[in-house]
């Protein structure tokens, strides 16, 4: 009971237990058929019970599981009671159910996370408990980059059940960058055709010596993108597509040179850029451009419908890192600085921003971006994922605009785990598990009305350092279990929480983790096969700024 992950808010213990057995039923009652399928789906799985359909949960044995809606509940609020009737999981919507069942799941122990019984005279046993609980925020999210390393849809799937096992419920999907193009378009197909393929791969960080010859790269055909975006549903979690614009475009460029500034570059020569930093290839300011991508764009929306759940309208425009240096020396980027009356090429940048916010708006869709999209003010209504740090995010609040906060320093989880020699290709700061669960999302300069523009906060996974699910598993987890407590629970200051205890319960979630095929970090250091020596990363010492 003590070892839940995130931690619920209220835990009162019974002194008895629920015995699931072949004559256990599972009742789902009136919209609470899905969740009522998924978890007689894996429970069947783990346990080789047959938990069939059951009577109303008042009306059991004693040995039955209910699910049901309680109106009184916050849509993603829940209350689990496991007593002489059975386990009832009720919610204030199916989210809440959901997560309730995410909690019954963890209650009967690691073994109920297998896809088959390891012990078929096994007795699965709920203890007598009484949990109340809700999330802190309402964004719980993570951002996954398949530009830079591709992730088959089966790996993408995975992570959608490794997020809902964690009560995350938000996918930022960056399926675009110069390193590879990853959506199918099909009105321009050479997207994939040419955008999605590179010839080689730079091992390590940009300073590195080492390459990795092989071609590389991969897409989700528009059936993939379907798939994902219903199995996520199915998990009560939006994902939010991120088609970045007009820096990070060198993979688009390769595949159309008429997107780039093709009187200051070549851009018939360009490829799918095969190392990391930021390319001075960008998206040439023309009409030519802004009509290709407001076609990409309807395709998007097609297959990112708004409808299936609180954050699924959101549609992310990327923004950041943009070099300017092109447009300076393009004729044609200047005129079109002159034409719109604009001060200079930083202007150009935030134009570029607010028409296609404003292009997603008119179709009733909520444009987010990068604190950089601040830069010259913002459309209303839109949205700013806050990763240069704080100031962006306390910027956006302060201007009326919503927020998540992701700060690099912070939650960005490409960087290191340690400090010592053995972490595989070593990037940034030293964020440890008890750094992760140490961080705060909301600021304390904010005022409470300030504050309540913080949807949530999101953890970020760049992938130029991770080239197969081994990798982002190991840089993931165990810090996603700690930044899922943080973004669920209601913890006290960061300075006042309790590592100690959230790392016992960790013990219990290693056990869980392990049951799930995760290839986390263990507690102790990388084993020989998570290492990567002589592989060069890029190590920041010292502290992060916590600003």
């Amino acid at each position: 009971m003590t070892e839940l992950i995130p931690a619920p808010r209220s835990v009162v213990a019974g002194s008895g237990e629920v015995r699931l057995t072949a004559h256990s039923r599972l009742y789902a009652g009136d919209g609470t058929e899905g969740v009522g399928h998924w978890l007689r789906t894996v429970l069947r799985q783990a346990t080789g019970l047959p938990l069939c359909e059951g009577r109303e949960p008042d009306d059991t044995d004693g040995d039955g599981i209910g699910l049901r809606l309680d109106p009184a509940l916050g849509p993603e609020e829940y209350r689990l009671v496991s007593d002489r009737r059975g386990v009832l999981v009720e919610g204030g919507g199916a989210a809440g159910v959901l997560w309730g069942a995410q909690t019954l799941r963890q209650l009967l122990g690691p073994d109920a996370y297998r896809r088959a019984p390891v012990d078929r005279d096994r007795v699965w046993t709920v203890p007598h408990v009484a949990i109340e609980d809700a999330p802190r925020f309402r964004w719980r999210g993570l951002m996954l980059d398949v530009a830079r390393h591709f992730m088959p849809k089966e790996g993408v799937l995975r992570y959608l059940d490794l997020m809902a096992a964690h009560k995350l419920n938000v996918l930022h999907f960056h399926l675009t960058d110069d390193q590879g193009w990853r959506i199918e378009i099909e009105r321009y197909p050479r997207l994939t055709e040419v955008g999605a393929w590179r010839a080689r791969t730079k091992k390590g960080h940009r300073a590195s010596p080492l390459w990795d010859d092989r071609p590389h790269g991969g897409y989700y055909t528009r059936d993939d993108i379907r798939e994902i975006v219903a199995y996520a549903a199915e998990r009560h979690i939006d994902v939010v597509p991120e088609i970045d614009v007009p820096g990070h475009s060198q993979a688009a460029i390769a595949a159309y040179p008429e997107l780039g500034n093709t009187d200051v570059v070549d851009t018939s020569s360009l490829a799918v850029w095969d190392t990391w930093g930021i390319s001075p290839n960008v998206l040439a300011p023309t009409d030519g451009t802004l009509r290709f991508y407001e076609g990409v764009l309807e395709e998007v929306l097609e297959l990112f419908p708004a409808d299936t759940g609180p954050f699924s309208s959101y549609v992310h425009l990327g923004g950041d890192e943009c070099p300017r240096d092109q447009w300076r020396a393009s004729a044609t980027a200047r005129q079109r600085v002159a034409d719109l009356g604009l001060k200079d090429e930083d202007a150009l940048q935030s134009w570029f921003i607010g028409h296609f916010a404003d292009w997603l708006a008119a179709r009733g869709r909520r444009p987010i971006g990068w604190d950089e999209i601040l830069e010259g003010g913002l459309a209303p209504g839109a949205a700013v994922s806050s990763w240069r740090g704080y100031a962006g995010g306390i910027a956006a609040a302060r201007a009326g605009h919503d927020v998540v906060m992701c700060p690099e320093q912070q939650v960005y989880l490409d960087h290191r785990q340690d400090g010592g020699p053995d972490e595989p290709v070593p990037i940034g700061y030293v964020r440890t598990l008890e750094d992760v669960y140490r961080f705060e999302p909301v600021p304390p300069e904010l005022t409470p009305e300030e504050a309540g523009r913080v949807l949530g906060t999101q953890a970020n996974v760049w992938t130029e350092v991770m080239e197969d699910q081994g990798r982002v598993d190991y840089q993931v987890f165990p810090r996603l279990a700690a930044f899922s407590e943080v973004a669920w629970s209601s913890l006290p200051a960061p300075a006042e929480r309790d590592v100690t205890g959230f790392e016992r319960r960790m013990t219990a979630h290693y056990r869980r983790l392990d049951a799930l095929g995760v290839a986390y970090r263990p507690p102790t250091g990388p084993l020989p096969w998570q290492k990567r020596p002589g592989v060069l990363g890029r190590p920041i010492d010292g502290a992060p700024p916590n600003r």
